[in-house]
């Protein structure tokens, strides 16, 4: 489990993809050098394992999955990477729960700059835009931010100064990848909401007026 507050960019020095898995390695500061083999590391906001440890360089192994899901496509040598380690349960939770469990992958469509700080518009698969709510969380590239408002089927967020200059958002532009988690706590709800929905007549179902219609499974 993560937080979504990035605690270091790694650079990437070596990445290897198969068809059916692959393999980076990430250069790091001494303090991250520290993490042991068998660490959960967010890359990218993607919960990958370290596998091997040598002075400031970490490795991971990327499952089939991983490939299908992220835009581990999109890196190549010298791209810098969003770094976090796991939560421990004495820290304090500054972002929101966050699994590393890519949903999908959205697309910068719009970047408008306001000083040192810039709002990017993100289009998203369609099937994630019901979980999400404007003032909820979402998370960019294991970054934990906030959907300022969602126009026209595009989830916009606003990037503080301090984001753009600790995160790789710094560096993207329109037409860049971005890996996207939705709120967990959304998909529960709607899970919880959708199970306890079926079986009920539709006379039943047609007085439940509040509950948006995507959020009922057919």
């Amino acid at each position: 489990m993560f937080t979504g507050i990035i605690e270091e960019l790694g650079i990437i020095t070596s990445i290897i993809r198969g068809s059916e898995a692959g393999k980076i390695i990430i250069s790091v500061s001494k303090d991250l050098a520290v993490t042991k083999v068998g660490d959960s590391i967010a890359v990218n906001g993607v919960c990958l394992t370290v596998t091997s440890v040598r002075r400031n360089f970490l490795e991971f192994d990327i499952s089939s999955e991983s490939l299908k899901k992220a835009a581990f496509s999109d890196l190549k040598i010298g791209d810098k990477v969003n770094l976090e380690r796991a939560l421990m349960l004495s820290n304090r939770l500054g972002g929101h729960l966050v699994t590393g469990h890519v949903d999908g992958v959205g697309e910068i469509r719009k970047k408008v700059t306001q000083g040192k700080a810039f709002d990017l518009y993100i289009s998203l698969p369609s099937e994630l835009l019901k979980y999400l709510v404007p003032k909820g969380s979402i998370t960019l590239d294991g970054i934990s931010l906030t959907v300022a408002d969602i126009r026209e089927a595009l989830a916009v967020v606003s990037v503080v100064p301090h984001t753009v200059k600790s995160t790789n958002l710094g560096f993207k532009g329109v037409g860049d990848r971005v890996n996207i988690e939705v709120d967990i706590l959304s998909k529960y709800i709607e899970r919880h909401l959708s199970s306890g929905m079926r079986g009920l007549p539709d006379e039943a179902m047609s007085r439940v007026g509040y509950l948006p219609m995507g959020w009922i499974d057919n």
